[in-house]
Parts: structure tokens; C-alpha cells; sequence
């Protein structure tokens, strides 16, 4: 049966509860669960209480309603966009993204829908990606002026290799479901309205019959094998080239063309 992890107070923009060995973390931020500062301080805090509870064996990260995952940033976050502000910014989404992925349980996305920009950093900062056959995957962050900086230049390249990392962050392609697993974006492909299932019957699997500490331990050397040490390092190129960009024309542009749905007009300042 399910039980409730916390009270409705205790997050403003995530919804929590317990469902045997599984706890799920749903983002709602209506209508398409953007992400802003509140909500990235919120999800190291429900991941801290997921390590905390001995009964719960895996995570899922799953988004409110049937549309998004989670559509992006908040790109009211970047009207007005100083170095220092951006620094914050990028900072707080690597520490959210890095609790998820540090987590010594396993975390699955469990992805319904639209997964871009920072959503799609998001998902791949979880261990295992299972998805809707409707969802959608990309990084349109050039297209504002700025980069995927919430680890997604790093991440993605781990994930899918260096050319097609820089094919899709270049470009701001968006991708479907099918493109997303063959290149290796994502783990498993289920129809619609069964990614969440999905991910706590995979859970339920790992509670039934392998070693917490084992997984703790294997994830753990996964990680550190594959980063060398360095994603720490190489997470500060991100803070740095946001920096650069935060008081540039070309992001300020491409901002207001979102909002005012139009083309935007860059200059390259």
C-alpha cells in the first residue's frame, strides 16, 4: 500500500510518497513542471529523505500531468541575468542534479512527455531512463543563446558519444522516443501512461532479491570510473561559459523570442 512520505507542506513544487520500495518524486510545477530555483533546492532534500528511509530500495522521478516530464528552466530566471545570478543558477542545478545522480540507491526517470533543456539534464542525471512512446528529448538551449549547463555537455556525451552529443546540443534538435533509444539516451521504451509502473516494478525487482550495499557499492565504482574524478572539474566549464553569456545580447534575444513567441534575431554578442 501506498504511504505518504511527506505532508503536502513540506514541498511547494514536488509531490512525494512511498509505494512499497519505491519513493517517487513527482515535479509539479504546472502546466509543464519548469524548473526554478525552489524546485532545485527541493529535489537534493527529497533525495536526503529517500537515503535516509532503510524501507525504501529505489527512486523514481516522474512529472505531474500527462504533457511534460519537465519542459526546461524557468526562463523567467534569466530576464535579468548577471554573472553572479547565472553562477547561482548553474551552481544550485549542479548540486540538484548531483544528489540525484549520488544518490546510493538507484534513481529512474520515469519520463511522461516532453524532457527538454533542464528536464532532459535531469533524466539523464538518474540512473535508468524508461519513457513513454510519446515522450520527447532535447537541448534548445543554443537557441536562447545559452548551453545545456546543468551538466548536460557532459552527461550527454557520456551517454550517447562525442559526435552525437555535439550533433544535438549544436542544433537544439528535439528527438523522439525511438531516436532516443537507439543512440542510447534511454533505457527502455513502454506505451504510454506505463513509465511509472515501469520504473517501480524495476524497483520492486531490485528489493526482492539484490543487496542494497551492492548496488550502493557497484554504482558508486560506475561513477567514479567513468568521470575519473573529473566531472566536478569539467562541470566547471558550464559555470563559466554562462558567466560569459549571461550579459550577452544573443541571450537576452533569445529569451524575449521565446516569450514573445517570434524568431530570434542573433547577432553572436
Amino acid at each position: 500500500m501506498s504511504q505518504t512520505l511527506s505532508d503536502s507542506g513540506s514541498y511547494q513544487f514536488l509531490r512525494t510518497k512511498k509505494d512499497e520500495a519505491a519513493y517517487i518524486v513527482t515535479l509539479d510545477n504546472p502546466p509543464v513542471n519548469v524548473l526554478n530555483l525552489k524546485l532545485l533546492q527541493e529535489i537534493p532534500q527529497a533525495i536526503k529523505q529517500a537515503n535516509d528511509d532503510p524501507e525504501v530500495r529505489g527512486v523514481v522521478i516522474t512529472g505531474a500531468g500527462a504533457n511534460a516530464f519537465c519542459a526546461g528552466a524557468d526562463l523567467r530566471m534569466m530576464q535579468t541575468f548577471s554573472p553572479d545570478e547565472a553562477t547561482k543558477v548553474v551552481q544550485t542545478g549542479h548540486a540538484a542534479f548531483f544528489a540525484v545522480e549520488n544518490s546510493p540507491k538507484p534513481v529512474i526517470a520515469a519520463v511522461n512527455g516532453l524532457a527538454l533543456g533542464g528536464g532532459n539534464e535531469l533524466a539523464m542525471s538518474c540512473d535508468i531512463r524508461y519513457v513513454s512512446d510519446r515522450a520527447r528529448f532535447g537541448q534548445p538551449e543554443v537557441k536562447l543563446g545559452l548551453i545545456p549547463a546543468w551538466g548536460g555537455t557532459q552527461r550527454m556525451t557520456r551517454l550517447v558519444g562525442t559526435g552525437k552529443a555535439k550533433e544535438l546540443i549544436f542544433s537544439g534538435q528535439m528527438i523522439n522516443a525511438q531516436e532516443a533509444l537507439r543512440i542510447g539516451l534511454v533505457n527502455k521504451i513502454v506505451p504510454d501512461g506505463e513509465e511509472l509502473r515501469a520504473a517501480t516494478d524495476f524497483i520492486r525487482v531490485l528489493a526482492s532479491n539484490v543487496s542494497p550495499l551492492a548496488i550502493a557499492q557497484a554504482k558508486i565504482a560506475i561513477n567514479e570510473g567513468i568521470q575519473e574524478g573529473a566531472m566536478k572539474n569539467a562541470l566547471e566549464y558550464e559555470v563559466n561559459a554562462v558567466k560569459i553569456l549571461s550579459t550577452s545580447n544573443d541571450l537576452k534575444e533569445g529569451v524575449q523570442a521565446f516569450l514573445e513567441k517570434r524568431q530570434p534575431k542573433f547577432t553572436g554578442n
